[in-house]
């Protein structure tokens, strides 16, 4: 069950980011992606520290 939650999260976020480009015009999906990539590596990082426990 943990090893679909990283994607599913991934999922969600990008859908929401893609609906929040659709109901917003001044939504710039590109920025918001350029600017926040990092915390995507945070992620896959704590993402594969609880799995080794």
């Amino acid at each position: 069950m943990k090893s679909n939650l990283v994607p599913a999260l991934i999922l969600i976020v990008l859908g929401a980011l893609l609906l929040a480009n659709n109901l917003v015009p001044e939504f710039r999906i590109w920025a918001v992606l350029v600017d926040w990539w990092p915390l995507a590596l945070i992620v896959l990082g704590v993402s594969m520290l609880f799995k080794r426990g």
